[in-house]
């Protein structure tokens, strides 16, 4: 078979695109080892430096932090000048500051996670069943638990309750509060530290989640958070509790429109469910054409969040972008819910819901 005419410029073009992913995938992987033996720390601490300083504040060997940095500097992720690498004042919020909002290093392990579980996942493409979430391994709960937390630390208590109405009354006077997909519980600790009066519950099928939250819980020296494994304990359905939060988990369930009407069923009738999900078009045109980061989400549907979502035969598979604003408020009625509020906290990657019966 004769070779087809090939147009040399357009494969110099894909081939180009092809290799500045490659980049990337090997930038991610090292940024993992920067976060996860403090070499961000210590360029943060320390301030312009050779390799020998590095190693000599890492106790790291100075060949190995050596090409780190050349590869760092290389990639443009940190600042090289007169023979010293340093980290910007912005990229020590996002690598360094791991109580800053900016905070993301927790994305690099959960990725280098994913890829990790990429052996496993073609009998997903030839059976259409996909894999529970601690098959993924404990980087990937990790790490998304720490790409989470900044906003929870930050934002939650000081920003986002106060815009819904009458929430934070509830919680000073003392309520009973459930986070479903909880996982490492920092939403629930962060509420809980600030609300002592009320009662905090979290949900959540992922063993390895809830020993996250089992060891953050015991950090905070806390009393008034209960975690609950959601195989086995179900959330009560008698219309007890006065808030019920999901933060970014309701794609990645098998059975979410089952879960949205058991919080229909466990709310009181002045009660409050708020909704954080992945921020998305109703179509892929739409995503396709609109969204910056729909490559990115996609791969991480195929690696986790569709993956979790089709874990049973007869799991819905919604996706990481499969939970719209159009899905949102579809489910919410169908269950029962009457009043939807979107609200807008300057996320690129996330919507809010604040819904009501």
């Amino acid at each position: 078979m004769s070779a087809p005419d090939l147009d040399m410029k357009k494969v110099e073009e894909i081939a180009h695109l092809l290799f500045g992913k490659i980049d990337g995938a090997m930038t991610c992987a090292l940024a993992m080892i920067g976060d996860r033996l403090g070499l961000y720390r210590a360029l943060a601490d320390g301030g312009p430096q050779d390799s020998a300083a590095m190693a000599a504040r890492t106790g790291l060997h100075e060949r190995w932090v050596r090409e780190w940095l050349h590869q760092q500097a290389a990639a443009g992720v940190i600042d090289f000048e007169s023979g010293r690498f340093s980290l910007s004042p912005e990229a020590i919020e996002i690598l360094a500051n791991e109580q800053s909002a900016l905070f993301s290093a927790g994305v690099f392990e959960s990725v280098v996670g994913l890829m990790k579980t990429t052996d496993t996942i073609d009998d997903s493409f030839r059976t259409g069943i996909g894999a529970s979430y601690d098959s993924f391994g404990p980087e990937v709960t990790r790490g998304i638990e720490r790409m989470f937390a900044p906003f929870f630390r930050t934002r939650l208590v000081p920003e986002v309750l106060p815009t819904m109405d009458g929430v934070v009354a509830k919680l000073e006077a003392g309520v009973k509060v459930a986070d479903v997909g909880c996982g490492g519980g920092i939403a629930l600790i962060e509420m809980a530290k600030a609300f002592p009066a009320s009662r905090f519950h979290g949900f959540d099928n992922s063993e390895m989640a809830l020993e996250r939250a089992a060891t953050n819980f015991s950090d905070a020296g806390l009393s008034n958070v209960t975690f609950h494994d959601a195989s086995v304990e179900r959330l009560e359905e008698d219309e007890s509790y006065d808030l019920i939060t999901t933060f970014d988990c309701l794609h990645d369930m098998t059975h979410p429109t089952e879960t949205i009407g058991a919080i229909r069923r466990s709310l009181k009738a002045d009660g409050t469910w708020f909704v954080s999900d992945i921020r998305g078009h109703s179509t892929f045109e739409e995503n396709h054409a609109e969204h910056p980061f729909a490559g990115m989400l996609y791969g991480f549907s195929v690696l986790c969040c569709m993956r979790s979502a089709a874990a049973t035969e007869d799991g819905e598979a919604l996706g990481t972008l499969g939970f719209t604003e159009d899905v949102a408020r579809r489910t919410a009625e169908d269950a029962g819910f009457t009043k939807f509020v979107k609200h807008d906290f300057d996320n690129p990657l996330n919507d809010y819901y604040e819904v009501r019966l």
